[in-house]
């Protein structure tokens, strides 16, 4: 009787998910809706970029940042060509002109979508406080969830791998 209970709880779970909405998005982030219009007006130049004051620390910051929105660019420190390109594909993306040159309002606007970001996906963050990649615990055995080998334990598991709790 219990493993039929079991069982109807799970083919519950499965039918009333929407099938449709499974699955990552692949849908561009809406946050252009937070772009200042003042900074879309202003084009950046080098001149520009040199006033906000970017020293080798702070560009590996806007580096850092640019990856974590999904704009890959090697950190280390310089504005090369690469890392260039990576800005003028962030600025046409947020609505910028593609300069890939940073202004002060646009690198105001990359801090805050930065900061937004990393506190939306806060609890899946694959680095510590300190910008160390977080300790993983290894090994390859089942999760338990507390519920040992009881029924309960059986649907908290699944329940916790649909929703992604670990």
């Amino acid at each position: 009787m219990r493993a039929f209970i079991i069982a109807l709880s799970v083919f519950g779970l499965f039918a009333g998910a929407d099938v449709a909405k499974a699955g990552p998005s692949t849908a561009d982030r809406e946050l252009v809706a937070s772009v200042d219009p003042a900074a879309n007006a202003q084009e950046a130049t080098q001149e520009t970029e040199d006033q906000v004051g970017l020293d080798k620390g702070r560009r590996r910051d806007v580096q850092r940042r640019l990856t974590r929105l999904g704009f890959d660019t090697k950190v280390n420190g310089r504005f090369d060509e690469a890392t260039r390109s990576v800005i003028t594909r962030w600025q046409a993306a947020r609505g910028y002109p593609k300069t890939g040159f940073l202004n002060t309002l646009q690198h105001q606007a990359l801090l805050t979508e930065s900061v937004s970001a990393a506190h939306a996906g806060s609890s899946s963050s694959d680095k510590s406080d300190e910008g160390r990649p977080a300790h993983r615990h290894g090994g390859g055995g089942a999760h338990r969830h507390g519920g040992g080998g009881r029924p309960g334990g059986l649907i908290g598991g699944v329940v916790g791998g649909l929703f992604g709790r670990r």
